[in-house]
């Protein structure tokens, strides 16, 4: 019932959550050849995902000041941004400013994230505290510049500081797929859930940006990121903690948890298909 009275309730909301739905579904169909046959000169698979966009760049640009107004441009605009990563669906109407200023949004969660890392040693065993501070030493410097780098290419979008940021968001990942390989060796289980349960604070935001960024970035500059990339997603796959990554997501573009879930797998399916 609480199902149906949500969807009663929010029916602007209900049906933004179903378009990206269909859109992300699309992405990942047509990503493994699946076309459901042709029409007109494309696929049925792209008429899905072109309808699916319209209507929701209709549905965000609606004027009705209703109480969802805000939930519903951020599902519409920010989070169909931040979903189409890699290329995988055409993006159209997410410029590099929209992107920039989502990601500059993540940063003050990132930084409250790598604050708990910094806070979690205190809790664990003696024998693992030195183990978990050596993994994790680089997370603030690491921070900072990524902070620093996001803000000033907000204030100026341009190819060079694109590349900066390129360069960055696949050093911190990388750094912080190593701290999860890392912590996952710490043999005292309650020490190691602690420790990996705060990496996956900073893993889940540091995702998240990676896919925004890979989002505006060319097929020459992705694989040259992913050329890079030493620890692949599938190796650090195990010790990635996705309901925490859902609700985290969910929590900062306001949306349900399920719908995080799918932009998630979506993401790492594209980030995998990228050589991540």
């Amino acid at each position: 019932m609480n199902l149906i009275s949500n969807i009663w309730n929010h029916p602007r909301t209900s049906a933004a959550g179903l378009l990206i739905a269909a859109i992300t579904v699309a992405g990942v169909l047509s990503q493994q050849g699946i076309t459901l046959g042709s029409a007109g000169t494309g696929t049925v698979i792209s008429l899905v995902t072109a309808l699916a966009s319209a209507l929701l760049g209709l549905l965000a640009k609606d004027p009705d000041p209703g109480p969802s107004t805000g939930n519903t441009a951020k599902l519409g605009v920010l989070m169909l941004c931040a979903i189409l990563v890699a290329g995988t669906i055409p993006v159209a109407g997410c410029s590099g400013q929209v992107v920039a200023q989502d990601i500059v949004n993540w940063t003050p969660a990132l930084q409250t994230a790598v604050g708990v890392v910094d806070t979690t040693a205190s809790v664990l065993a003696p024998a693992d505290a030195p183990i978990f501070t050596a993994a994790t030493a680089s997370f603030d410097a690491a921070t900072n510049l990524l902070v620093a780098q996001c803000k000033a290419y907000l204030a100026n979008p341009s190819a060079s500081l694109l590349a900066q940021l390129q360069a960055q968001i696949v050093t911190f990942q990388q750094q912080v797929n190593a701290s999860l390989l890392q912590s996952a060796r710490i043999v005292n289980p309650n020490s190691q859930a602690h420790a990996l349960a705060a990496i996956n604070g900073v893993a889940t935001i540091i995702n998240a940006i990676f896919a925004l960024i890979e989002s505006i970035s060319s097929k020459a500059s992705a694989a040259q990121m992913a050329s890079q990339a030493s620890i692949k997603i599938s190796e650090v796959r195990p010790y990635l903690d996705v309901e925490k990554s859902a609700r985290i997501v969910a929590e900062h573009y306001n949306e349900p948890v399920f719908l995080a879930r799918v932009q998630i797998a979506q993401a790492q399916f594209a980030a995998v298909q990228a050589g991540f």
